[in-house]
């Protein structure tokens, strides 16, 4: 093993390899990897991949997705510009490395949503180019470009279900309680079929038919207190639970290419476990399992004739790793890992943990310790960093993280916890959350900390906690609702004002904006401002007494800069030390590899200055970062020249 600090470099810039994808016919690879610095697309034999080339050299953001067409001659991919989320998709051809713009209108945001075997030569996509709010439903000629309008959603529709002729079968909408409608779309008129209350909406969605479109799958929760997998027949409306657990909701499936019908499905009530449907893919599970013993694993692409599938699995000790399973030799052959230099280096386990809430509830959370500590408990408290998904409807899961090895490397224990509100947990606990921000989610957070310091895993003066988002969120409710209990704070991309936040959601929000009215309170009436200006941390910025380290991106239209601005603003006003770090090319998150390693690097020495542990030199990760130090300019400087690499960290 490398003696020393995993390179931020190593865990944080670009992977050498990403998201692998089968060919229709099973003999291309397609992936992600970097060309001068930025994710492009790479294809190869599926198994010669030494003969791997590129067929795109975009420059700027780096491509958000790619899978192949269904007729198998070129690759789409999806790009937006500085993180302002208006995709456009593009196609590669396979053969000429022309690549064409399919929706080349500013503004407008195109996202694929159906396409296979059945109609090779077209697929079928959303735009918002009439209303941003209520994107329409067209097919695309992928050789042409040509799209023809195939529904016009002047009905505020959050989702139109198609069937795989791309024909329009049923839809979604919001409903005046938060919860949400289904309808059948019979002869082009929308017929009420079926509502979904508050509480099961996060959980029960339809999904797709199967290739003759007389099947329809669903996940559902109306009848039970988790998500199963139902299979119903279309005409009589007659429903068969394929697959369902009492211990978790089903999160993921596998189907056959032919039938596009279910044969197996995922449930991960804290470690995942796939269950078979049929006798045969039984086989193929075991296959799996026996190749890849405690790995978690996710069938990313299959070959049309399903003989072929694109496995990607991980371990909290291995990150992503694509391996390609052929059905008929039983064979996994493993074909890369997103990160090989990784492999120099000793990295930590993660253990899953289960405690009580206050109130009872079980929460499912992850720790990672240091890798030189054996079992789940330090020989000596640690200094701590809670890391808060965002969502809030998300959920940690058990595998490889970056940040838990980044942090655990640097001499911290690392917490994530599935606070009620996060999905795969049954609608009891996701309906525990309605109206809890602030108060019995946040709770969830200080009792998973108390039960760390009660375990001797946290040092209780040295406990940290960052998040992006919601955890973003999370993080500056901490640091105005609960001060005393963590040292310091790293908002990212967070929330300070849940008005404001309501009010200006992007508008392709709108078809769930009740259900987001329920769950953190209207802001079209008196009761529902006032309930979010109590649980909003702009209000309570003389409750701040510890440092706090504030990111955003000046192009995110999901949490406005504003939402940073204005606190950031009211603390300098009061004279409350911040450190405020803007980046004017990004959105909701930080993409562009330079960005991402200036942001660990500060956050970083932000942590050895207040925790306490081991900090790399910034050394040249800085280089082509745009970041801006909007505020704290002299602190950050102190954080940055307290670690120099002749000195050991200083703790505050």
């Amino acid at each position: 093993m490398a003696p020393g600090l995993i390179p931020r470099r190593v865990l944080f810039g670009n992977p050498t390899f990403l998201d692998a994808r089968l060919s229709p016919d099973g003999r291309l690879l397609s992936w992600l990897a970097p060309v001068d610095g930025v994710l492009n697309l790479w294809i190869s034999p599926s198994d010669r991949i030494g003969d791997g080339e590129p067929v795109t050299r975009t420059k700027g953001r780096p491509i958000a997705w790619q899978e192949w067409s269904p007729d198998g001659r070129s690759i789409m991919f999806l790009k937006d510009e500085n993180g302002d989320e208006n995709f456009h998709l593009f196609v590669v051809d396979v053969r000429t490395r022309e690549v064409r713009d399919l929706t080349p209108y500013p503004g407008v945001r195109a996202i694929p949503t159906f396409w296979s075997y059945v109609t090779p030569d077209r697929i079928a996509l959303t735009l918002n180019d009439r209303d941003r709010a209520s994107p329409d439903v067209y097919t695309l000629d992928l050789a042409s470009g040509a799209r023809t309008l195939i529904w016009q959603n002047t009905q505020q529709l959050d989702f139109v279900g198609l069937d795989w002729q791309l024909r329009p079968r049923h839809a979604r909408s919001n409903a005046p309680d938060g919860g949400a409608r289904l309808w059948r779309i019979e002869d082009g008129l929308l017929v009420p079929w079926c509502d979904i209350p508050y509480e099961a909406s996060a959980s029960t969605r339809a999904w797709t038919f199967d290739v003759t479109g007389h099947q329809l799958h669903l996940f559902s929760c109306l009848e039970r207190e988790t998500t199963a997998l139902v299979q119903m027949d279309w005409r009589s409306g007659e429903e068969r639970v394929l697959f369902a657990s009492d211990a978790a909701d089903v999160t993921g499936w596998i189907w056959d290419a032919r039938t596009l019908c279910p044969v197996a499905a995922a449930i991960d009530p804290g470690r995942q476990a796939w269950h078979a449907l049929s006798p045969e893919i039984a086989d193929d599970l075991a296959v799996i399992r026996d190749a890849l013993p405690g790995h978690a694993f996710h069938v990313t692409s299959q070959s049309d004739d399903d003989h072929r599938w694109m496995l990607m699995s991980s371990t909290p000790q291995q990150p992503g790793t694509f391996h390609l399973y052929d059905r008929d030799r039983s064979t996994v052959t493993q074909l890369f890992t997103a990160r090989p230099d990784l492999k120099r280096y000793r990295l930590a386990p993660m253990h899953a943990i289960k405690t009580k809430a206050r109130d009872g509830l079980d929460l499912v959370s992850y720790l990672t310790l240091p890798a030189d500590i054996v079992g789940e408990r330090p020989p000596q408290p640690l200094p701590m960093v809670l890391v808060v998904h965002g969502g809030p409807w998300g959920r940690d899961v058990y595998g490889y993280r970056g940040d838990h090895q980044w942090l655990a490397d640097r001499g911290y224990a690392v917490l994530s916890v599935n606070y009620r509100g996060s999905t795969g947990f049954g609608r009891a606990f996701v309906a525990a959350s309605e109206k809890e921000h602030a108060r019995r989610m946040h709770d969830d957070l200080i009792d998973t900390v108390e039960w760390a310091v009660a375990e001797g895993i946290a040092q209780r003066d040295r406990v940290a906690i960052t998040g992006v988002s919601y955890g973003g969120y999370a993080s500056f409710v901490a640091a105005t609702f609960t001060p005393g209990v963590f040292c310091c704070a790293v908002p990212v991309v967070g929330i300070t004002n849940l008005q404001t936040l309501l009010e200006t959601m992007p508008p392709y929000w709108s078809g769930f904006a009740e259900f987001m009215y329920r769950s953190y309170g209207d802001p079209r009436t008196a009761e529902g401002r006032a309930l979010l200006a109590e649980r909003s941390p702009i209000h309570k910025v003389d409750n701040i007494e510890k440092p706090m380290l504030i990111f955003h991106g000046a192009n995110d239209v999901r949490c406005l800069m504003a939402e940073s601005d204005t606190i950031v603003c009211a603390m300098r006003q009061r004279r409350i030390p911040v450190t405020y770090i803007v980046y004017p090319d990004e959105g909701h998150g930080f993409q562009k590899p330079e960005n991402r390693l200036s942001y660990i690097a500060i956050a970083e020495a932000f942590f050895a200055h207040h925790l306490g542990g081991s900090y790399e030199p910034v050394g040249r990760d800085f280089d082509g970062s745009s970041h801006e130090v909007r505020a704290g300019k002299q602190l950050l400087a102190n954080y940055l020249s307290s670690q120099r690499e002749d000195e050991q960290p200083r703790c505050s």
